[in-house]
């Protein structure tokens, strides 16, 4: 049995993605994509409840290729974007010692359309 790990998500981009430079020297792009909820068929919530859950998904997206790097620099908050990639759990080290997250590996993005308009 192989395993298995593609990730393909759509959302706005939060704000305008940053270019960072780890202790290693390697170059990063880091950005947050905020992805809806799509409501679970067949699933009732009491009103108060409802009001409590999140509707979006707010997911932290990294770019360790020039490619993929160019292209988000290039991006603008509130952009809808389509990133393709893998699931990564990151490991550093921290003031509380070692520290893990997860976020997205992009191995290739796209801006699918600019800023929704806010009606001006």
């Amino acid at each position: 049995m192989s395993g298995r790990n593609e990730v393909a998500l759509r959302g706005r981009l939060a704000t305008e993605a940053e270019e960072r430079e780890l202790p290693s020297g390697d170059l990063i792009a880091v950005l947050r994509l905020v992805v809806p909820r799509e409501p679970v068929a067949g699933r009732r919530r009491a009103p108060v409840e409802a009001t409590r859950r999140a509707t979006v998904d707010t997911i932290d997206v990294v770019c360790w290729t020039a490619a993929a790097r160019r292209t988000a620099m290039r991006l603008r908050g509130g952009d809808l974007v389509e990133v393709e990639g893998a699931l990564r759990r990151r490991f550093f080290g921290g003031p509380a010692g070692r520290q893990s997250r997860y976020e997205v590996e992009a191995a290739a993005l796209r801006r699918v359309s600019g800023k929704a308009s806010g009606g001006t």
